[in-house]
């Protein structure tokens, strides 16, 4: 095959800071994507209406021309009112909660995941309709932490049968088995879950580059994870987790930023993934038609074209003098955007 073609492609889970850094990394995705799921873990985490919609226009702004639709969310907190988030509803896709310092700016997160803690939320979100996005980890030993969250997933799940409740970024095999467990449980999976093993962050030199929360795991946990995304399977969908940070922050002694950089690359690498595997005739679910059923979403048609042509990743890409490195950079990929 030469050529392929991307209908309307969707990221449920995307990073696009603020400020410089927003100004450098949402023309990688608004370019090729419909539209994305926009994470609200700023360093000030968005838990207001206006700052929700002052976020949503520098979102716009920085993507220039594009058609692109910024999907918001917002922090969850355990005081959020009924009223609230009736008044919100219409400017946001979902809301996302964190536990307590699991993850980058989490540190405003829920202090406990006690159901009844968290239950006025809860039930205000599942009476309105709005689904919970979760990252789904512990403090515990870094290869176990989604493991040992799993039953939580679990409590929300059977307490809030009619709460969407979506596993963000699944890294493991038993995540993957939770998943038809419930009807209201639905994952994203990241390119770096799919791809890469603890080998490529630290089995030879440390890869600063590859390393992310939720850690990249084991060869039969990676094994899961592809064999379901390369079927489409329709409760999971594509996150990239896309999470830029600058070189600095990444290359540094006093401890590696947390994040995989894979927004200009993901159509390139999951085209080169599926047809490695001839699924490509699964990649439009798995990268759009899912995501339109789980939420409800009806994204404008933008179709991109891929070509059989070599694509080298750049080594960096650059912005007023800071560089932040993609993964994969430098190295070449089959498919090209056209």
């Amino acid at each position: 095959m030469k050529s392929f073609i991307i209908n309307s492609a969707l990221d449920m889970h995307l990073h696009l800071r603020d400020d410089d850094m927003l100004k450098l990394v949402a023309p990688h995705m608004s370019k090729n994507f419909v539209g994305a799921l926009v994470m609200p873990n700023l360093i000030s985490p968005i838990t207001t209406k206006d700052t929700l919609l002052s976020y949503k226009n520098r979102i716009k702004n920085a993507c220039k021309e594009d058609k692109f639709t910024p999907y918001l969310t917002i922090f969850f907190q355990v005081d959020y009112s009924y009223e609230f988030l009736k008044d919100i509803k219409d400017e946001i896709i979902a809301v996302k909660l964190y536990p307590f310092g699991v993850t980058t700016n989490s540190q405003t997160g829920v202090s406990s995941m006690d159901i009844e803690i968290l239950r006025p939320t809860l039930e205000s979100m599942s009476r309105l309709d709005i689904p919970l996005c979760v990252h789904g980890e512990t403090k515990g030993f870094v290869m176990d932490r989604e493991k040992e969250f799993l039953p939580i997933y679990e409590s929300l799940a059977i307490n809030f049968p009619n709460l969407r409740i979506i596993m963000e970024h699944i890294s493991t095999k038993d995540a993957v088995e939770l998943l038809d467990k419930y009807d209201n449980l639905y994952a994203t999976v990241t390119i770096h879950h799919l791809l890469l093993t603890l080998d490529d962050v630290a089995g030879g030199m440390l890869n600063p580059h590859v390393f992310c929360k939720p850690i990249v795991k084991r060869y039969e946990d990676r094994d899961a994870l592809l064999k379901v995304a390369l079927e489409a399977h329709p409760k999971l969908m594509f996150g990239s987790d896309s999470a830029p940070h600058l070189k600095k922050n990444k290359e540094t002694s006093t401890g590696g930023a947390a994040g995989v950089y894979t927004a200009p690359i993901s159509l390139q690498v999951l085209t080169q993934l599926f047809e490695k595997h001839n699924k490509l005739a699964n990649l439009n679910a798995f990268i759009s038609l899912n995501a339109q059923k789980i939420y409800n979403l009806k994204p404008e048609n933008k179709v991109i074209k891929l070509i059989k042509k070599d694509f080298i990743v750049p080594k960096v890409y650059n912005y007023k003098n800071e560089d932040v490195v993609p993964m994969l950079a430098g190295e070449t990929l089959l498919w090209s955007i056209e």
